[in-house]
């Protein structure tokens, strides 16, 4: 059988796309070794039917992280048997390049994001040039790529004249567990129920905004799941306003206990600020996680996303990051019991449609080109 490594930045615990695509590997006959890190924070790794490692570093962030991963990786795959590399991210890239040139195996490269172009880089020029010029070096080599959306494979195909193919990261319908009770979670009984989800709950993401409009919105509690760099700023929101009766935080935690919790929302947020070409043009997991758990979305005015809302018509939009105008917003949707309706039925077609067992055709049909590497 051949094998694919499959190498990715993260602990691997809650990066479902990389999951998921490693499920479609097996799929195609290929079998997986899952590469990544192991945080000292890092939950347990939860049973998966491919091999998996995690490699323990010296640094967790900065330069010297950086360094260490791309050094640690590239050994790694030199010393490892495969017969392909997917390398997860421009953070991954540049090892899985020298070894495919020095194995002469194909390489696949999937984009999560816009990279270069988030906002950790575009407020950092210097760091910015480094990244940009791995990428200016290693992808107009590639013969082809994966990205997760159109605006983005636009993007990449018109500056380095590459195929881009498309794959959504969209859930697995399997994977939708049962719903959690409010009671065992501890949310309260009396109250809509909101949820932010995400693991780069992040500055300029809208978040600080929706905690703010809590203060309007004494009948609703706030469910924010995940983990990101702005998390310590609301939680510190929440303790000098006195919000804990509004506001409730849950740390990152498996897929399937994380969309238990989701289902028991009424709106679900995704507030990202136009504020760089990674933000404007972003599909974040989380839209498709609210529609996958029935969850109509209130979201801001960004392309993609817009694109997906509108079609289906599963949710409105705030109209600026105002807490005054996204607390009228929620107000205004959980008051028209028609439109939730509406919005619950549109969730369920485009449930239907947009789930990996469909998306996953055009990811077989690339892997399908490399079976005989």
């Amino acid at each position: 059988m051949k094998r694919v490594i499959v190498s990715v930045i993260n602990d691997l615990v809650t990066d479902q796309r990389v999951n998921k695509s490693c499920l479609t590997l097996q799929k195609a006959g290929f079998e997986v070794l899952l590469v990544g890190r192991r945080q000292r924070k890092s939950p347990p790794m939860d049973e998966r039917p491919y091999d998996s490692h995690r490699m323990k570093l010296l640094f967790e962030k900065g330069p010297f992280f950086y360094a260490e991963f791309n050094i640690r990786l590239f050994i790694f795959l030199l010393f490892h048997r495969c017969n392909c590399l997917l390398s997860n991210d421009l953070d991954t890239l540049l090892p899985n390049f020298w070894i495919s040139k020095l194995k002469r195996i194909p390489l696949i490269y999937d984009s999560h994001e816009y990279f270069t172009e988030v906002p950790e880089l575009v407020s950092r020029p210097k760091v910015q040039r480094v990244w940009k010029r791995i990428e200016e070096y290693v992808v107009p080599k590639l013969p082809e790529m994966i990205t997760v959306c159109q605006s983005i494979a636009d993007l990449f195909h018109q500056k380095y004249g590459i195929k881009v193919h498309i794959i959504r990261n969209i859930p697995m319908r399997a994977m939708l567990p049962a719903t959690a009770s409010r009671e065992e979670v501890g949310l309260d009984q009396n109250k809509h129920i909101l949820v932010l989800q995400g693991s780069g709950i992040n500055i300029h993401r809208g978040s600080e905004e929706l905690v703010d409009a809590m203060a309007y919105l004494d009948d609703c509690q706030l469910v924010i799941i995940g983990g990101g760099d702005v998390l310590p700023i609301l939680k510190e929101k929440v303790a000098t306003n006195h919000w804990d009766d509004r506001v409730k935080f849950f740390p990152r935690m498996p897929y399937q206990k994380m969309m238990a919790i989701t289902q028991l929302a009424e709106l679900g947020f995704t507030l990202d600020k136009d504020t760089n070409l990674n933000y404007k043009f972003s599909l974040p997991n989380k839209l498709f996680d609210y529609i996958q758990a029935g969850v109509p979305i209130i979201a801001s005015h960004l392309t993609e996303i817009e694109r997906i809302i509108t079609h289906y018509n599963i949710g409105t939009f705030i109209e600026n990051h105002e807490p005054e105008t996204i607390a009228e917003t929620i107000k205004n949707a959980l008051a028209d019991e028609d439109k939730l309706v509406q919005w619950k039925k549109n969730l369920k077609i485009a449930a239907e449609e947009l789930c990996w067992e469909n998306e996953q055709q055009t990811l077989l049909n690339i892997y399908s080109h490399y079976q005989n590497c």
